[in-house]
């Protein structure tokens, strides 16, 4: 018991061989499951009758109706649902339209072509743009002017060793794999979210526009806002807001007011069904609230305990964005508090972890790694492969828990400062 704890403790087991292999081991896993879905589908349907790509559907139904000239259309339910009916047949699940407005010019533009080259477009630009803002968040946590893979200090040769296995394990995150089976947006916001905080300093500007096109997913915004004022970083909170303002408009001008309102209406059906009820099933949402709800609890006890935990995140993220810390850690942690901060997130936006693990890999591997951190960030890695099925089998909420001990041991660190003790920036502890 004794080794295993070290074990844990010193992070032995997380080596760059042992990464390659995990990571070539679930890729191909992942391509045999396309082969599989592929030679089984028939038509736009899988072997179970669900439409290719899944929740992809009802963005493809959305944009039908936006080039018909009916862009309140997708927020009715029942409308939503015909059409897709009518696109995959009537024996389909519903897969409900639940984004704010803006949202329907990307449908609109994606139902100008076929579906399944639609498909393909919108997982294959999306994950291009994660991939380059894990390439950028991996250039902009490296001080100076020398990059790992220039050789240099030991630290920095350590990193020159590990510098090739990032694409493999961005695209072997297995969020990605729950992502695009899902034909979903997460690595969309893994890519404005992770992009806006690597150029924040930089290019504050862009980081504010970056941040208000979250705005179409606005749960995940919550706590940015807070952050950028208490930081006074106020060029990108005038951005971000300036970008939202804009999205406001022009969705009006294209749609019409009446849009809105139909936005208004179709929330009460996301908030009471969706999310109160878990018609969407509690071991797929990955929120304190679900956890409470998935136990048992009230809603009212739910929404209560979420909005204590989203409280708490805030005044943790001010308190650690306002003192002198290094910003790999502010920014991993603000990318964890928003997902943990909002009751409505699915394992699919657990994409969204990945530019946190890599801001974290960065520091660790110019600081040292602490404690348990190795083994945490390999967990944090991991969860979002066996979250849903943990939950459901044993209602464990797996990848709540690693969300917070992962924040747990950032805070920890920022708290306690870099001068990590010799023994864990030493040949017992290697890195990679």
């Amino acid at each position: 018991m004794g080794a295993v704890l070290e074990n844990l403790r010193s992070g032995a087991l997380v080596t760059r061989e042992r990464m390659r292999l995990v990571a070539c081991a679930l890729l191909i896993a992942f391509a045999a499951a396309l082969a599989y879905l592929a030679a089984t589908s028939h038509g736009l349907n899988d072997a179970q009758g669900r439409p290719l790509g899944t929740d992809f559907s009802n963005v493809y139904a959305a944009g039908t109706y936006v080039l018909e000239g009916r862009p309140q259309a997708p927020f009715d339910p029942a409308t939503q649902y015909a059409r897709e009916q009518a696109i995959f047949g009537a024996t389909t699940p519903f897969y409900g339209w639940h984004y704010p407005p803006f949202f329907l010019f990307v449908a609109a533009a994606l139902a100008l072509m076929p579906y399944v080259p639609a498909l393909l477009v919108w997982q294959g630009a999306s994950l291009g743009l994660y991939l380059l803002a894990i390439r950028g968040i991996l250039a902009s946590s490296w001080p100076g002017p020398a990059r790992p893979s220039e050789g240099g200090t030991a630290p920095i040769r350590a990193v020159a060793a590990v510098v090739p296995l990032w694409l493999l394990l961005a695209l072997a995150f297995p969020a990605v794999f729950v992502n695009l089976g899902h034909g979903h947006n997460g690595l969309l916001t893994a890519a404005l979210i992770g992009t806006a905080l690597a150029v924040l300093d930089r290019r504050p500007l862009l980081a504010g526009m970056l941040f208000g096109l979250l705005a179409y997913k606005p749960q995940f915004g919550l706590l940015i806002p807070v952050v950028l004022a208490a930081t006074g970083r106020w060029r990108t909170f005038a951005a971000a807001a300036g970008t939202v303002a804009a999205l406001l408009a022009v969705t009006t001008l294209a749609f019409g007011p009446p849009v809105w309102d139909a936005f208004l209406a179709s929330a009460h059906f996301t908030r009471t069904v969706v999310l109160e009820s878990g018609q969407t099933g509690w071991h797929k949402i990955q929120s304190v609230f679900a956890v409470v709800r998935m136990w048992g609890g009230p809603v009212p006890l739910a929404y209560a305990v979420q909005s204590a935990v989203t409280v708490a995140l805030a005044a943790a993220l001010i308190r650690l964005w306002r003192a002198r810390v290094d910003f790999a850690l502010k920014a991993a942690a603000l990318i964890i508090a928003a997902i943990l901060a909002t009751p409505y997130s699915l394992d699919y936006d657990l994409t969204a972890l990945a530019p946190a693990i890599a801001f974290l890999a960065a520091h660790g591997l110019r600081c040292g790694f602490a404690p348990f951190e190795k083994t945490a960030l390999a967990a944090l890695w991991l969860a979002p492969l066996v979250a849903r099925a943990v939950a459901g089998a044993t209602l464990v909420p797996l990848g709540v828990m690693t969300m917070v001990a992962v924040l747990s041991l950032v805070l920890r660190r920022s708290a306690t400062g870099y001068a990590l003790p010799s023994r864990w920036r030493s040949a017992r502890y290697p890195i990679g």
